[in-house]
């Protein structure tokens, strides 16, 4: 999973028929108790992680995906840089882990488009943060395929149909793993289609920063701990073909691999 010394990598797993959590560190997993996100302490049991399954890390009430967050992809489609956050909300029965499998709904013949970015794990409750304290809010970053049904978002020419494009059970996919200890600002987001790069484009190029997004969020609506934010994308996110596999990576972080069916 390419995974970075120096930090914590927190998962979800399944092992013999009961969901836990705990740590990564190489292919070893420590079984841990209590709360993720409070006082955890080891529970003095490890697996390998070839003899577990990934469950998604956290268990979040929404995400929140963002729109027209990155420079040069606003730059390309000549985008004003916006004010404040625009986003929209991803339903929490669309999360799955890396490993399962993004299907593509039975009845929509259209294009699914593959979105690889940043999340933001938050840690805590958190409501109308000042900037200055929302980096005390985040508790980790993830890896994030916003999957999409494109030519769903404007079928209606009354109303952008964000939601729905972005809902479809399956298309919320995020993991391997949440990472503790990392600054964002040197992380590079990459999108590998069947062994083709399609998208690497720097995190630094983010208009709003995690502590700016949190704090404006948490004005908006009340972000809950396991909640995750994506940060938007950039250039070169596109469509995947039924039995294409798709990889999202992140050094420090880890690998988000997932079939498309």
């Amino acid at each position: 999973m390419n995974l970075q010394v120096g930090t914590k990598h927190w998962l979800r797993f399944e092992h013999g028929g009961e969901a836990a959590f705990g740590t990564l560190d190489g292919d070893v997993v420590t079984r841990f108790e209590g709360d993720m996100f409070g006082a955890p302490a080891p529970a003095g049991e490890t697996f390998a992680l070839g003899d577990v399954t990934l469950l998604p890390p956290t268990e979040p009430t929404k995400m929140i995906c963002l729109w027209n967050n990155f420079g040069a992809m606003g730059q390309k489609m000549g985008l004003a840089i916006p004010d404040t956050p625009l986003f929209l909300i991803k339903a929490s029965s669309a999360f799955i882990a890396s490993g399962e499998t993004i299907r593509k709904p039975a009845f929509y013949d259209g294009r699914v488009i593959f979105e690889g970015e940043l999340g933001i794990v938050i840690g805590k409750r958190c409501t109308g943060v000042d900037e200055t304290q929302a980096n005390g809010y985040i508790f980790g970053y993830t890896c994030v395929n916003d999957v999409t049904a494109f030519d769903l978002l404007n079928a209606d020419p009354s109303f952008a149909q964000w939601t729905r494009a972005k809902s479809f059970d399956t298309f919320g996919v995020f993991g391997p793993v949440v990472t503790t200890g990392l600054d964002p600002d040197t992380l590079t987001i990459r999108a590998v289609l069947d062994g083709e790069e399609r998208q690497n484009y720097p995190a630094s190029d983010m208009l709003m920063k995690p502590a700016r997004l949190v704090s404006a969020l948490s004005r908006d609506m009340t972000l809950m701990p396991g909640d995750v934010i994506a940060c938007g994308t950039s250039i070169g996110a596109g469509k995947m073909k039924p039995g294409s596999t798709i990889e999202i990576a992140i050094d420090g972080i880890g690998t988000l691999r997932n079939r498309f069916e």
